[in-house]
């Protein structure tokens, strides 16, 4: 009998926190970020482009994947909001 390999679980749960709000999206090892990203904005009522997120304190681009990251099911993305310009006073 084989042994089972590491790439058995076809999807992962990753949640994206933002300001204590969770929401959990389960993607496939190579699905764009994008895709996470765009779920998450739409989940906290945010326009597309709002946030900038976060996995381990390195900031993830939309064409980049979990499995770019080493991702594993139940890990957390965090986003933050967008600094606008800080104009003066």
């Amino acid at each position: 009998m084989g042994e089972e390999g590491e790439d058995v679980k076809p999807k992962l749960n990753i949640s994206v926190e933002h300001e204590g709000q969770t929401c959990t999206v389960l993607v496939k090892h190579n699905t764009p970020f994008k895709k996470i990203f765009d779920a998450a904005e739409k989940r906290f009522s945010k326009e597309p482009g709002t946030f900038k997120f976060f996995f381990e304190g390195k900031r993830l681009q939309p064409t980049e994947t979990p499995q770019d990251h080493e991702m594993q099911d139940g890990d957390a993305i965090d986003a933050h909001l967008q600094q606008l310009g800080g104009g003066s006073c």
